[in-house]
């Protein structure tokens, strides 16, 4: 069973391995990355996150769809992180989740500052504006305790400033 769907460029990291993953309960971590398995040493820095007694998948965005419609993790309650909002919204269409958290999107040239940790370009808001509009929740939230920031919202007071 899915517990949530988060995007988080850093993938795997303390306040996912710990705050999340304790607080959703948990016990298996997907993480989707088309680029990490080409970048041994940040593979490595992902094992060293592990948090004990936690199943950590890694796959790209194909692979994980395929397995995740398989019904192979069914059996765990699940907590998938996607390095981008694109991959995420992928995830969504082929599972059929209604949420989605946006945790932390990097700043690259050309991004616009959606929140203190969420920075888009032109595509993302475009893919943002769909989920919205097709019934997706999606939010802003750092960590369990931090309250969830709509991110309708947030595009709405992006574009008055």
């Amino acid at each position: 069973m899915i517990e949530m769907v988060r995007v988080d460029y850093r993938l795997l990291h303390g306040q996912v391995a710990f705050s999340w993953t304790q607080a959703l309960g948990a016990n298996a971590i997907f993480l989707i990355s088309n680029t990490v398995q080409n970048d041994p040493m940040r593979l490595e820095a992902l094992k060293l996150a592990k948090p004990v007694g936690t199943k950590v998948i890694l796959k790209n965005t194909d692979e994980a769809i395929e397995i995740l419609r398989s019904g192979v993790t069914d059996k765990y309650k699940v907590f998938i992180i996607t390095e981008t909002v694109l991959d995420a919204e992928k995830i969504l269409k082929a599972t059929g989740q209604r949420s989605l958290n946006l945790g932390n999107v990097a700043f690259e040239y050309g991004k616009q500052k959606l929140s203190k940790s969420v920075y888009v370009d032109h595509k993302e808001i475009e893919t943002i504006r769909e989920m919205i509009s097709a019934g997706i929740d999606l939010y802003v939230q750092m960590v369990p305790s931090d309250k969830k920031l709509k991110v309708e919202k947030l595009l709405k007071e992006m574009r008055t400033n």
